[in-house]
């Protein structure tokens, strides 16, 4: 394998697994909402305080991007990508879908990505240009269903739904399951979900995911098929959008769940 630090970064994202697990179906877990309404507890905090600790030790001309703390610049050219706690809602309400995400990105995208889920055992990482793997075996996303009927599809919840959009995804014969978050991606990534599909994310949502996908085998894009989701973006609080598939068939994808506008 490369010079890719992967083991490095399998440790501190295990172990910040390990920090959350302390604090997951704990009656004193309390749960804080910031400004753009999304929820967060000391677990977000402290997961990612970790994971920057470690890696600013390591890597201390690495710039570091994450979802509760500022932003740290660099000169190195490489920056890392946190979300401690990548479905705050599930792990709030003991469901044991929330992940741990980590990223490293390079002039050339992102070059690791890592998903740990610590309540379920499981922890995907794909390498650019190497592959992808769960607990150590190889992951492929691959079509579990013949045709459209029967295709699974996760979502995170049903923002920017509405009942047209719901008649159309049920019309094509298609199966809807939530409490995605990054958990939908791993599941494209192992072929045991055909689709995940995310209408609004930020950059630390993403970088992770979108490597584990592509290098599984499967397809990511913007919900307008758009395939720029390689380097972070500055369009907005929560601008950007994906599509993942496992099934060879992208472009059913975001014709069924692409914006009116798009189709």
């Amino acid at each position: 394998m490369s010079d890719t630090p992967i083991a490095e970064a399998l440790e501190w994202i295990r172990e910040a697994g390990e920090l959350t697990l302390s604090h997951f179906r704990s009656a004193e877990l309390s749960v804080s909402t910031k400004g753009d309404g999304s929820p967060v507890t000391q677990a977000d905090h402290d997961a990612e305080a970790l994971l920057r600790e470690r890696i600013g030790r390591v890597y201390p001309d690495d710039a570091i991007v994450g979802e509760e703390h500022p932003d740290r610049t660099g000169s190195s050219g490489r920056s890392w990508v946190i979300d401690p706690i990548d479905g705050t809602r599930a792990f709030s309400h003991g469901v044991g879908t929330y992940s741990n995400l980590l990223a490293l990105t390079d002039e050339a995208g992102t070059r690791l990505g890592v998903i740990n889920l610590p309540a379920l055992g499981e922890t995907i990482w794909a390498v650019r240009g190497e592959g992808c793997w769960i607990n150590g075996n190889p992951a492929r996303a691959e079509r579990r269903a013949p045709g459209a009927e029967g295709r699974v599809l996760c979502v995170t919840g049903f923002h920017d739904w509405d009942p047209t959009m719901f008649e159309r995804v049920t019309a094509a014969g298609v199966t809807i399951r939530t409490w995605g978050d990054a958990y939908g991606y791993a599941l494209v990534a192992t072929g045991r979900a055909d689709a995940m599909f995310d209408p609004h994310l930020e950059w630390w949502d993403l970088a992770a995911p979108a490597l584990v996908v592509t290098e599984a085998g499967g397809t990511l894009t913007r919900r307008d098929g758009s395939p720029e989701i390689t380097v972070r973006r500055h369009d907005g609080p929560y601008a950007l959008s994906a599509i993942a598939s496992a099934d060879g068939d992208h472009d059913f994808w975001v014709d069924l769940l692409g914006s009116p506008e798009d189709r």
